[in-house]
């Protein structure tokens, strides 16, 4: 059985800075989702972040198709 309290929604006012703005709408026409859709994603991908930086020492190693890889140092 699912827990009534984690299904419900939730609003949330929030304000942003003019760059969030921007990687807001941009991030919605790539992706053709909504606001809320984008930011309820990119909460996701925060905390996913964050968990990494707590267990890996703050650095995300990438692969890219072409089977190279990077590090990103996160702050």
């Amino acid at each position: 059985m699912t827990d009534p309290d984690r299904t419900a929604l939730v609003k949330v006012t929030v304000n942003l800075v003019p760059r969030t703005v921007d990687a807001l709408a941009t991030a919605c026409t790539r992706t053709r989702d909504t606001k809320t859709d984008t930011i309820n994603r990119a909460l996701l991908v925060y905390n996913l972040v964050l968990e990494l930086m707590e267990r890996g020492g703050g650095h995300l190693v990438l692969q890219n198709p072409d089977g190279s890889t990077e590090r990103v140092h996160l702050l």
